[in-house]
């Protein structure tokens, strides 16, 4: 089959949003939000994805309030940067691609030094990573963060996006929530997990009250959470039957915990050496010491292989009839035409992305049939302190990051 007429580069519907192919930008992180409001970097970077020739760019994580930040990198959705929003959007639309946004709340993933306010969960504990104590949220903070969700689309609306995701996977406060290892509430939001769903269920039915029949409504949401003590496949399933009886457009499906299990999202090993050498000893002095000391045994290495969530996503496949969007591993036209075989309507990427804007018109011209991304994870390790970018690209690197990451794609490229 010729690139030009691969079942990648055909239309495909999101709810009312018609996307010109079936590639859309994840929204991995960019860490380009500096202040959290847009930047002139953070505008390149999408406009430059959206000309390379995706289908929709997905803006990354923004916070749905101040609460809900857990780096000074990230949006935070306010009337006062929608004009900068609509800028990019307008961009990408000149491009011929869709915009799309990211909104969330990290919940317990988080420090007051960022968030401004003791950071919230559904129950009290103790964050290793920040390190500080959290408190479970009370009901009416819970209300008022429902609004909050439904305010942030309604702001994306102005902006011009054209889609929302909302993120309910990867350990942020929906996925706490749902999740029993971070939900020991005894009320109405404990327990059962039809009532760690009911956040969910009130977020959700706010967004598509505010996303009205104009806009389209994805949500991310965890397969499993990736270790004993989380949610499990079969709960996952339900809260997917869940979501499709809310009328949410499509699911991204993923897996992992970003606090406990954050490799199982991204596969492959951290860098630790990039993620130690590019934190501040001031601002992360705590961190930075326990990545050095015990960084393995607090982020494990999960193996990488393409397509790595295909056979979960099969699963989820068979459960549901709404619109799926494939993520995970996809660096190949053989895995993407794969992963569409398998009854997919659209898929996701960003590492190749990062590595190459241009992938994607590359892809579907028949110069390359796979990314150049070896999989060194070095734009995951600079990602939490600078901003996510390849390493081909980030100039002269220390003999020990290049030892690092020489090593990486020696083990995990094909």
């Amino acid at each position: 089959m010729s690139p030009i007429h691969s079942p990648i580069f055909t239309p495909v519907k999101i709810g009312p949003v018609t996307l010109r192919n079936r590639i859309i930008r994840s929204a991995a992180f960019e860490n380009m939000a500096y202040g959290n409001k847009p930047s002139q970097e953070l505008k390149d970077y999408h406009v430059a994805v959206s000309r390379g020739g995706v289908g929709m760019t997905t803006l990354a994580y923004a916070s749905v309030s101040r609460s809900g930040l857990s780096f000074d990198g990230q949006l935070w959705m306010r009337e006062e940067i929608v004009p900068a929003l609509k800028d990019i959007t307008d961009a990408i639309h000149a491009q011929g691609a869709k915009a799309s946004i990211q909104l969330g709340h990290c919940g317990n993933m988080t420090h007051r030094a960022t968030c401004g306010c003791t950071p919230v969960g559904p129950s009290p504990g103790f964050n290793l990573y920040s390190p500080t104590f959290v408190r479970g949220l009370r009901k009416e903070e819970i209300d008022t963060l429902v609004e909050d969700f439904g305010h942030a689309v309604e702001l994306a609306r102005q902006a011009g996006f054209d889609c929302v995701e909302i993120h309910a996977g990867h350990g942020y406060l929906i996925s706490q929530f749902l999740s029993p290892y971070t939900n020991h509430r005894h009320d109405e939001y404990g327990g059962s997990l039809e009532n760690r769903m009911r956040l969910m269920q009130r977020v959700i039915r706010r967004v598509m009250e505010a996303a009205r029949d104009d806009m389209g409504v994805v949500v991310k949401m965890n397969m499993y959470d990736g270790f004993r003590s989380g949610m499990q496949r079969e709960e996952c399933l339900e809260v997917a039957r869940e979501l499709e009886r809310l009328g949410v457009h499509a699911l991204v499906l993923s897996a992992g915990f970003v606090s406990k299990a954050p490799m199982a999202v991204m596969r492959g090993a951290m860098p630790l050496r990039t993620l130690a050498h590019y934190m501040s000893w001031r601002k992360f002095w705590w961190l930075k010491a326990l990545v050095r000391g015990f960084g393995r045994l607090m982020i494990p290495t999960v193996p990488y292989k393409d397509a790595y969530f295909l056979d979960d996503a099969k699963a989820f496949r068979a459960a549901v009839s709404l619109p799926l969007i494939y993520v995970g591993g996809m660096v190949s036209r053989a895995g993407m035409e794969e992963v569409l075989a398998a009854g997919f309507d659209a898929l996701q990427m960003a590492r190749a992305l990062v590595r190459d804007t241009d992938f994607v018109n590359k892809l579907q011209s028949g110069e390359v049939e796979r990314s150049e991304c070896r999989h060194s994870n070095y734009c995951i390790g600079r990602m939490y302190t600078l901003q996510m970018r390849c390493n081909h690209c980030a100039g002269e690197l220390p003999p020990s990051l290049r030892r690092e990451i020489e090593k990486a794609e020696k083990r995990w490229s094909h």
